[in-house]
């Protein structure tokens, strides 16, 4: 192994060789630790270290790094807390998730350290957000990123260096290829010899690296950073290494031949390195029993101060009061100068006003910028705010919502446009495991608001028709806020950029153009988590949201009904006390909506009133849905797919019983 030093200070090359130490030693630890069974889990980076403390000790403190399983020399790079870290490890309240979660699964905002979920290459779309939000405030910074070759097959990392490269951002996107996806060899996962052929399709320049040569990792670092932060483009390096453990401790690595060991035991990154400052007198076995005791005493310091923590006890206040970032409404009343709007006119309000309101506000959607979205929702903005704040994007729904999060991280507000609602199927990893679990994992907030254009009634057929509220109503951590007119969507949607939360905006699509009022021209918000009585009545309670408010207000007035409308507006959260004082008042309820019938919001909001209302109904609960059925072309297949008929029928129903 040739190490040349770049005439590196005898200072640089030993604080490399110490942070190389260091993690071995940890690791070592937690093998031990392991085999002692005083801890149930540890991904060993063995053979890898010099990637990750190489890497980390190229870069200035306040960039950031996103690391993943075996990237331990990060946080000792960095240097964490080693008590705090292993209590991390460890599951313990002092661990950087309180317990939440385990290993690198975390972040360290003092750090600028952003930890991985599980599936794999998802914080590659992160690190493009912080990267842009670097650009956008000028800072010159880079980000860097750390991921296996096994996750180069994932989606999302196609959609990252083609967003990185489209948008001249920052990143250094490392590829730690040791060889196997836990025990598939590289020649199973894909046929290209290098990655120089992958980031080649997407116009970013690649380096191939020694990742066990500790000196080439950080002088190559060292090099790229400069040039980025003069000239930010995205840059992707190899660097070839090993995994001399098994990808966990429970599984091993037998599969793997004896003579391939052997050659990559004596490429050690830690010994060779070792050997290389002896031979150049920068470095004595003196010093290095120095180094060693101190950072061994260090660790079992460390180790000792958390297994005498207490066990956690559970509160069950606190765990509920963490799924969300903290909020308060604070209203903004209307002014008195009003206007008619159509609904496409308030949204369009809304975000011009909240563009204004917030300056770090960046929109994000396929054809949004010069063309203004499918539905012109956001036609004039690009003009009035520029390119910077108004992006068009590829078609990358996944990797646009998981830039949207690494924006969060640094401070920035987003809106992505899904151009239909049907489409985020396609970044459904980052709503439901990045953003919506963001805060009660780590502390931090995903400060994202994703317009949903919904609903059937307009002819577009399975695939641009659907109703998927229901997707997310029962993941923790998101808001859904779905309103029925133009007032409460641009109050609502104005303060969806105020709460830092993420929030999934649904706008009926059909409303666009055919819904018109009278609203308040001036900036005003309304409170997300409150629904609206529409109509009082004695007779019975409709409980809908959507189109469903139009039909049961159309039906009520046709037919001189009295019966009392509860507009939800929000889903989540759901205003239950409006629900509970209605019911209890009429003894009667249906609840409608245009979602298909099985799985709905309504069934579980028909549970709860089933559980807390049993004694004040006069009459059994009626749901009313769309059929079990994709969302038909047709118009007659689609009149008979849409409830609009079968509420009619079940409300005469319910009056007579």
């Amino acid at each position: 192994m040739d190490f040349y030093t770049h005439e590196l200070g005898d200072a640089i090359l030993l604080n490399l060789y110490e942070n190389l130490l260091r993690t071995r030693i940890f690791e070592e630890k937690m093998l031990n630790l392991l085999r002692q069974n005083k801890i149930s889990k540890w991904f060993s980076g063995v053979g890898q270290e010099a990637i990750s403390v190489g890497a980390t000790l190229a870069l200035n403190p306040d960039e950031y790094i996103l690391p993943v399983h075996r990237n331990l020399g990060v946080f000792i790079s960095r240097k964490l807390p080693l008590d705090r870290l292993f209590a991390q490890i460890q599951g313990t309240r002092s661990g950087y998730t309180k317990g939440r979660d385990r290993s690198f699964h975390f972040s360290d905002k003092d750090s600028s350290i952003h930890g991985m979920i599980s599936h794999l290459a998802a914080q590659l779309s992160v690190a493009n957000g912080i990267a842009l939000a670097d650009s956008l405030s000028h800072s010159n910074r880079v980000t860097l990123v750390f991921t296996g070759e096994g996750a180069t097959s994932e989606g999302e990392f196609h959609e990252a260096l083609n967003i990185a490269s489209v948008w001249n951002l920052p990143v250094i996107f490392i590829i730690e290829n040791n060889g196997y996806g836990l025990s598939t060899p590289t020649v199973e996962q894909y046929k290209v010899k290098s990655f120089l052929e992958k980031a080649h399709a997407y116009a970013i320049e690649t380096l191939v690296v020694d990742g066990n040569n500790i000196l080439e990792m950080y002088n190559t670092v060292l090099e790229v950073s400069e040039k980025m932060r003069a000239t930010p483009k995205p840059i992707l390096i190899e660097a070839q290494t090993f995994r001399m453990r098994g990808h966990e401790e429970s599984a091993s690595n037998k599969f793997v031949p004896e003579e391939v060991l052997e050659a990559w035991r004596a490429k050690d990154p830690l010994h060779n390195y070792e050997a290389f400052l002896i031979e150049k007198e920068i470095l004595t076995e003196g010093k290095i029993t120095y180094y060693t005791t101190k950072v061994k005493m260090e660790l079992e310091n460390a180790v000792e101060k958390v297994f005498e923590e207490k066990e956690i006890k559970y509160d069950l206040e606190t765990e509920l009061s963490d799924v969300y970032a903290p909020y308060v409404h604070e209203e903004e009343a209307p002014s008195f100068e009003t206007a008619p709007k159509r609904f496409v006119d308030a949204i369009h309000e809304a975000l011009d006003l909240s563009m204004e309101k917030h300056d770090t506000l960046v929109l994000m959607g396929q054809d949004i910028a010069e063309f203004g979205g499918v539905f012109k929702v956001t036609e004039g903005l690009l003009e009035k705010y520029g390119k910077e704040r108004v992006r068009n994007t590829p078609l990358c729904e996944s990797g646009v919502l998981g830039a949207a999060v690494g924006l969060s991280l640094k401070g920035y507000k987003s809106m992505v446009e899904m151009q239909f609602a049907d489409f985020v199927t396609n970044g459904f990893n980052q709503i439901i495991n990045n953003m919506a679990k963001l805060h009660y994992r780590t502390g931090l907030n995903a400060d994202v608001v994703i317009r949903m254009p919904t609903g059937a009634g307009s002819g577009a057929g399975p695939f641009h028709s659907q109703s998927n509220e229901a997707w997310f109503f029962k993941t923790p951590g998101l808001k859904i806020v779905f309103p029925s007119s133009p007032h409460d969507a641009k109050g609502l949607l104005c303060e969806a950029f105020n709460d830092p939360n993420p929030v999934l905006f649904f706008e009926h699509k059909l409303m666009y153009r055919s819904i018109q009022e009278e609203i308040p021209e001036a900036y005003y918000t309304l409170p997300i988590g409150k629904a609206k009585v529409l109509s009082l009545g004695n007779d019975a309670t409709v409980v809908t949201y959507g189109m469903g408010v139009h039909w049961a207000w159309d039906y009520k007035n046709k037919e001189g009904l009295d019966i009392e409308i509860i507009d939800l507006v929000s889903l989540a959260p759901l205003d239950y006390e409006t629900i509970r004082t209605s019911v209890s008042k009429t003894g009667k309820v249906l609840l409608l909506t245009e979602d298909t019938f099985t799985g709905s919001i309504i069934s579980d909001i028909a549970a709860w009133i089933s559980e807390h209302l049993f004694d004040k109904l006069d009459a059994p609960i009626i749901r009313v849905g769309s059929l079990d059925t994709p969302v038909p072309f047709n118009k007659v297949l689609e009149d008979q797919f849409l409830p609009k008929h079968r509420f009619e029928e079940k409300i005469k129903e319910l009056l007579g019983y």
